[in-house]
């Protein structure tokens, strides 16, 4: 699988808050989180955002509550996948959960700038920000991750399983 789109470029310790304001916590519905991604420091991204972008962030990405509502945000806003230095544990485990693809590549958020079309092969890990023609390397997916991610996530791929 290949994810290509713009970088969408954040700081270092964007928590759940910011991710999804506790206000907008009162439903499930993806693309209505989606319509509120990322408020806390761009009020108008999910209108800018469009299928297969990609969130480029430093450290610590989704620091904060252990809220499954954050990655149904950016899957509902439209992000394929998020990019980081780093995730926060529970972070990474939802955001699995909920079939977010994710990379961790140390160094990342100094090398791609807002704005950059990047692409990102799952398989392999190889990150292409064909802007500026920088290659990066992230650990790829385990094959069976990566079968949660194209389920849609956890509970659609354990149910797929399950019907045989």
């Amino acid at each position: 699988m290949i994810t290509e789109g713009r970088a969408w470029k954040f700081g270092d310790n964007i928590d759940t808050d910011v991710i999804i304001p506790a206000r907008y916590l009162v439903t499930t519905d993806t693309k209505e989180l989606g319509k509120h991604c990322m408020e806390g420091v761009d009020a108008g991204f999910s209108k800018k955002v469009r299928p297969g972008d990609m969130i480029v962030t430093g450290e610590n990405f989704g620091c904060g509550s252990s809220r499954e509502h954050a990655p149904m945000a950016i899957k509902g806003a439209g992000i394929a996948c998020v990019v980081a230095e780093s995730f926060a544990r529970i972070f990474f485990r939802n955001a699995l959960n909920m079939g977010l693809a994710i990379f961790e590549v140390p160094g990342i958020s100094g090398g791609i700038q807002d704005g950059d079309r990047v692409s990102v092969k799952h398989d392999t890990g190889e990150i292409i920000d064909h802007t500026n023609g920088r290659r990066f390397f992230a650990a790829p997916l385990p094959p069976f991750m990566q079968e949660i991610i194209k389920a849609g996530g956890l509970m659609p791929h354990v149910l797929r399983k399950i019907r045989g």
